[in-house]
Formats: C-alpha cells, sequence, structure tokens
C-alpha cells in the first residue's frame, strides 16, 4: 500500500482500512505470542500500513491536502529566483557589500577572518 494510493481514497474507506490494519495487527501480535507467527516482518509492515492511513488522515485534518489536490496533475515547474548578489550587481561594490551582508547574514560571517582553532588546555603541576 503506498501513499498516493491511500491519498485518494474517501475518508470513510481510509477509515475502514484503518481499523482492517489495527486488526491485522493485532493478529498478528497474537500469532507472535503464541508462537504461531513465522515471519515477524509482517507486524513491522502492519505497523507502516498504519502510519501511513494516519499520515494521509493527519494532512487532511491539518488542511495540507485534500482528495482533489491529490488526484490533480502534478505540474509544478520551479522557479528561478535570483540571489541577492544578483540584485545589486549595477550598484558600486562597497555598497553592493552591504546590501549583499543585510540579504545573506551569513556571507558577511564567512568574510571575516577565520577562528582560532580550539586546543587543549595543558595541564599544570598543581602546587601540594
Amino acid at each position: 500500500m503506498k501513499v498516493d494510493e491511500l491519498r485518494v481514497l474517501e475518508e470513510d474507506e481510509l477509515s475502514t482500512r484503518m481499523r482492517a490494519a489495527r486488526r491485522e495487527l493485532y493478529e498478528l501480535r497474537f500469532k507472535h505470542a503464541v508462537g504461531q507467527l513465522e515471519n515477524s516482518s509482517q507486524i513491522a509492515k502492519a505497523r507502516h500500513d498504519i502510519a501511513r492511513i494516519m499520515t494521509v488522515l493527519n494532512e487532511r485534518e491539518l488542511g495540507i491536502t485534500s482528495i482533489q489536490e491529490a488526484t490533480a496533475p502534478v505540474a509544478e515547474a520551479r522557479v528561478k529566483r535570483p540571489t541577492a548578489k544578483a540584485q545589486f550587481v549595477d550598484e558600486e561594490p562597497a555598497a553592493a557589500a552591504v546590501a549583499v551582508a543585510e540579504a545573506e547574514p551569513d556571507a558577511a560571517v564567512a568574510d571575516e577572518a577565520p577562528k582560532a582553532k580550539r586546543t587543549r588546555k595543558t595541564k599544570t603541576k598543581e602546587a601540594s
């Protein structure tokens, strides 16, 4: 069971699958306790299925996705955004550096001198 398949389903179908998956997990745990379960990885698969169903339900509850969005074809174009350096090309070099430092605060720190490395303190003999 894949998440994309679950996102297409209605609420009632998801709740039905959730009940079935929880029942299956219960039965697998019971078989494992009795010693009748041959493949214990089935328990993990059942837990993952439950988690996937809960993820889809929580997405819908929070309004992250809906059934219409899940069935709509994905045609997403990446928009290339100009960097802070490209915006200030026409300005004077000093003004551009200040503007870039304001736009990218980490860039200004990178231009500074590197910090000294931390070293261990040497052991000194204590006066007894």
